[in-house]
């Protein structure tokens, strides 16, 4: 997006406007609490919300929005009566008394006081749902990724325009107020790194077993038939089936892999990617991926590199972004990734100091030499990191779902509607064709387009 396009663009003067008015009265205070502080204020209108999905994923977001006043729990949906029970549980002890549904028809059907639904059901059945609750006159906040089929996430982008509704896509970094500081203010406003050359990102999990379930809730096959399964075991490991999911790459990647574009501001025009079926012999998905993105914009080319991997833990999951003057470091648990490292030939970074865009060396510059006899070479480096001021005591979820919620009441923009949700969609999704392909796919950017 040009900068003309930029002034233009709702989100990005939201945004803009966001990071102006905290810049006076502190970075650390004023961004933890992600810009939105008007939308969560105790008076604020009732939002009446039901959840389709009540497995790992659906907990998490009904944990991030308990902690949101005026969000109030009707109805919950599930095919599995272990997890209808659960969340019937720990919304009771919350005061939210929720009915209960197997089929998210009949929820539809029956509740008639509805604002918004939460769709954290397998990604396959993403699509079919979302649209319903759109067409039902429900704004929708859907968990990523959109489809595993981009036919069926195209739809998805369809039928909000088509419905007027919102729909925000659960790429949650979008809205944590530590990635809008990076992102927007360091990287793009401030220019801290000046060109941005590289990325690189990891989501590295160590060796698990297949997921298993309590044999007393086990679901009756004929049950698991008419929703589309073959077996419990399918049912429990959907993510690792091509018909359900897109296996690590998607599930995994697609939260750093839509980083790329927001920090480049443009889509890949290529993905070269490796890897396989390896380790898990059983599974349908890869379990490694390799891959390698090409960005162009008004700057010139810039690469990135995705890893995940499913059999070791090392280094955890975090991002780089890399310029000729620094590089930033980060990871949704700042213990992993929270600062910037500067160039020795870098301008001198104290005045953002000072503005409160970054804290003080967490150590003084330190130039070490060191000598390589064999290859003959001497080399000089100075390090120092600069931590990132902004704090997140929240759940990572809550500001996306603060985000959703205050478009719904106060017509703020969505940080990721659903066209952005499908440029994403698209990269990921492009890479595991890569690997089957075994070469480099260019991507032509009518491909990102709804």
């Amino acid at each position: 997006m040009s900068a003309q396009d930029k002034s233009k663009d709702p989100q990005a003067i939201d945004r803009r406007a966001f990071l102006k008015g905290t810049a006076a009265v502190g970075a650390t205070l004023a961004l933890s609490r992600a810009g939105l502080t008007r939308a969560v204020q105790p008076d604020v209108q009732q939002l009446n919300v039901a959840l389709i999905g009540a497995g790992e994923q659906g907990r998490v977001l009904i944990d991030a929005a308990l902690r949101i006043p005026g969000v109030r729990f009707r109805a919950v949906c599930d095919i599995w009566s272990y997890s209808k029970r659960y969340a019937r549980r720990l919304l009771k002890k919350y005061g939210h008394v929720v009915n209960i549904y197997e089929d998210y028809r009949e929820l539809l059907a029956e509740e008639e006081d509805l604002d918004a639904i939460l769709v954290a059901s397998p990604d396959w059945m993403h699509a079919e749902q979302t649209i319903a609750c759109l067409e039902a006159g429900l704004h929708v906040y859907c968990e990523k990724e959109m489809s595993n089929s981009l036919e069926k996430a195209r739809e998805m982008v369809m039928a909000a325009r088509r419905t007027g509704r919102l729909l925000q896509i659960g790429h949650q970094r979008r809205s944590n107020p530590r990635y809008i500081h990076a992102i927007d203010r360091l990287i793009h406003e401030e220019n801290l790194l000046g060109r941005v050359t590289h990325a690189y990102a990891q989501w590295n999990r160590s060796k698990r077993d297949d997921l298993g379930w309590p044999k007393k809730y086990v679901i009756d096959q004929s049950t698991l038939e008419s929703y589309g399964y073959e077996s419990m075991s399918q049912f429990r490991n959907w993510r690792w089936y091509r018909k359900y999911g897109g296996g690590p790459m998607v599930d995994l990647g697609s939260h750093q892999v839509d980083l790329y574009s927001w920090v480049f501001d443009v889509n890949p025009r290529s993905v070269l990617a490796g890897g396989g079926v390896d380790f898990y012999h059983h599974h349908e998905w890869y379990d490694n991926v390799m891959a390698v993105y090409d960005y162009e914009n008004s700057h010139g080319v810039s690469r990135a590199f995705y890893q995940v991997l499913t059999t070791t833990k090392h280094g955890g999951f975090y991002e780089n972004f890399m310029g000729e003057n620094g590089s930033i470091n980060i990871s949704e648990v700042p213990q992993r990734g929270n600062s910037a490292d500067r160039e020795a030939h870098a301008p001198p970074w104290d005045p953002l100091v000072k503005k409160g865009f970054l804290r003080q060396l967490k150590q003084p510059l330190q130039r070490t030499g060191t000598r390589d006899i064999a290859l003959d070479v001497r080399v000089t480096e100075e390090t120092g990191r600069w931590p990132l001021p902004v704090e997140l005591a929240k759940p990572p979820h809550q500001p996306h779902l603060e985000n959703f919620f205050g478009a719904i009441r106060l017509g703020i923009p969505l940080n990721c509607p659903a066209e952005v949700g499908y440029g994403t969609a698209v990269a990921v999704l492009a890479a595991n064709r890569a690997v089957e392909a075994g070469k480099t796919l260019g991507l032509e950017p009518e491909e990102f387009q709804v």
